[in-house]
């Protein structure tokens, strides 16, 4: 009963943490269930039997807010789904300790890949186009596999892809992305199935991860307009890559030495890189406050030329008129 309150608490934590940054609720609840001590497969499994829910309500709505191309969700949704189906067999059918190596290897880099994404904070302009359907399906089939395999990722990676390819709207790439997440989800569920039979499914597990979730939801829905979304990014990333990093050290044999000199290395790279996002947003700032204050200025050196031109105007007329 404990172990399950613990599961519920963590899927609390991951859906407040997808409900404020738009992503990561795969990775982050795997890793949790990871560190509890439960298998990659079982874990992977879980989080994708809880996403079937928890996909279908936030696609129908973004579909609703008319976030959704639909188009671009037949077709990286459909190969996703191929993608995510072979990816949980592939999963299913390794090892516990290969399988623990290779997931923490994918959350590791995702974790890298959050991290840069939120503490850089770039974001490339939409420019003319669609994205074409030869970019779309294979992009779909990688981040399915990924998906699967690692317990999460489909966010990160077809976001990403999408959102630099420039070629769509953030909103709607966003929304795409997770609509075609239920077809990812119910693909990989379906091939957890096959890979690890119906009496290994742990319905208990996706319970508790589902009732911790749909609880944070409407948490998370508040905090997003309070919380500094770009440094929890940032935190939620050095959490993953650190306590990733832990499991493929400890996998690995590396000793105790090595092991905190990797620990020391990757603080320090994080505080580098929250250094350089404090100065890139401090910069950005004082540009907007610039534009701001030039705008102000120009607007009110118009208003004041107007006035004037308009008062001399008058005056003019007042001269020009005849004495009665």
């Amino acid at each position: 009963m404990r172990r399950l309150i613990l599961i519920a608490l963590l899927g609390s934590i991951a859906q407040l943490v997808d409900g404020t940054l738009g992503m990561a609720y795969g990775v982050t609840a795997s890793t949790a269930l990871l560190i509890t001590g439960i298998s990659p497969a079982v874990a992977s499994a879980s989080v994708h039997l809880s996403e079937v829910g928890t996909t279908l309500a936030s696609g129908l709505s973004h579909w609703r807010f008319g976030n959704v191309d639909w188009r671009v969700v037949a077709l990286i949704g459909a190969p996703g789904a191929v993608g995510a189906f072979a990816g949980a067999t592939f999963l299913s059918s390794l090892s516990t300790e290969s399988a623990s190596l290779w997931v923490a290897g994918l959350l590791l880099l995702l974790g890298v890949y959050i991290l840069v994404r939120f503490g850089t904070g770039k974001v490339r302009a939409v420019i003319e186009g669609r994205p074409a359907g030869k970019f779309l399906g294979p992009l779909g089939l990688v981040a399915g596999f990924i998906d699967a395999t690692g317990g999460g990722g489909w966010g990160p990676v077809a976001n990403s892809a999408l959102l630099s390819s420039g070629k769509l709207a953030p909103r709607r790439a966003v929304g795409s992305v997770n609509a075609a997440e239920f077809l990812v989800s119910v693909a990989a569920s379906i091939g957890f199935l096959f890979g690890l039979g119906r009496d290994n499914l742990p319905y208990d597990i996706v319970a508790a991860l589902l009732i911790g979730g749909v609880i944070a939801a409407p948490i998370a829905a508040w905090l997003v307009s309070r919380l500094a979304t770009r440094w929890l990014g940032v935190a939620v990333g050095l959490v993953l890559i650190l306590t990733n990093a832990r499991t493929l050290l400890n996998g690995l044999d590396v000793t105790t030495g090595p092991r905190y000199a990797v620990y020391a290395a990757l603080v320090a790279a994080w505080a580098g890189l929250v250094v350089y996002g404090v100065r890139i947003t401090g910069r950005q700032a004082d540009t907007t406050a610039d534009t701001t204050a030039d705008t102000t200025a120009d607007t009110t050196a118009d208003t004041t030329a107007d006035t004037t031109a308009g008062t001399e105007a008058v005056t003019v007329e007042r001269e020009l008129e005849p004495a009665s």
